[in-house]
């Protein structure tokens, strides 16, 4: 299993990583993707990755971290190393009334802008989008960048049926959390039911988002991943490791990565 999408930097994590890992490792989670939310902290999530095996980063600015002091530098310089696979976290987030909407978009703008020509410079990735509430506003921003759709891969999906569809129509991946685990999330069963399973990943997300065998532990951990796998294989109806196989197939295609077995 690899869990895409983790904030291993977060201080709930602190002085904690190697332990986080070996349990990780002991039940399967082979590799992990931790995932930046600041442009000062995407050059921490790339230290880290090149101190541990199996851990890859990115480099972006959450839409939520909107309002925090940005240098595009930071971010190219963090994009520059050898184990940064992807941009992002980016997107729009309209649950929360801050940062304001229209701050968001314009780093966001910025932020493409800024991807779109070091694309061109050769440091070409897939992009992590977070989109909570905003789906109808952010599919056409990324659209109009003219990067490559399946390139785009929808993390943390929460939406409902009718949003995993315009996300699939527009091209993306999705990829699940927890969220999926819990038995009142009827609507996003559905949804998941939708998406092809060649189209999936898989993440925690953590220190958020327990499933619901572990739920209301804090802080979740990428080990937990395989509870969002099993789930999503009960909803598709399909044998959980050939399921397994092909989230982890996704996944190295996904990112370019080939994590050691």
């Amino acid at each position: 299993m690899i869990d895409t999408h983790c904030h291993l930097t977060f201080p709930e994590f602190s002085g904690q990583v190697e332990s986080v890992l070996t349990a990780a490792r002991a039940v399967g989670v082979r590799g992990v993707v931790t995932v930046a939310t600041t442009t000062a902290n995407a050059l921490e999530c790339v230290a880290l990755a090149d101190a541990q095996v199996g851990v890859f980063a990115s480099a972006g600015v959450h839409p939520l971290y909107a309002d925090s002091p940005r240098d595009w530098h930071e971010m190219h310089r963090a994009a520059l190393h050898p184990k940064c696979v992807a941009w992002g976290e980016l997107g729009l987030d309209r649950h929360y009334d801050k940062p304001p909407l229209e701050m968001q978009r314009n780093v966001l703008d910025e932020q493409l802008a800024n991807i779109i020509r070091w694309t061109g410079e050769g440091l070409a990735k897939p992009v992590i989008v977070h989109c909570r509430e905003a789906f109808a506003d952010l599919i056409p921003i990324l659209a109009s960048s003219g990067l490559p759709r399946e390139r785009f891969v929808f993390h943390c999906f929460t939406g409902t049926r009718e949003d995993a569809r315009a996300v699939l129509d527009f091209g993306a991946s999705i990829s699940f959390t927890g969220v999926v685990t819990y038995p009142s999330a009827r609507e996003l069963h559905e949804a998941a039911r939708l998406v092809p399973i060649d189209r999936m990943m898989v993440e925690t997300d953590a220190p958020f988002l327990a499933p619901q065998p572990v739920r209301g532990q804090w802080p979740n951990e990428p080990r937990h991943v395989v509870h969002v796998a099993q789930a999503l294989a009960a909803i598709h109806g399909i044998d959980p490791q050939e399921l397994e196989r092909t989230l982890d197939s996704n996944a190295e295609r996904f990112f370019g990565v080939r994590w050691e077995r």
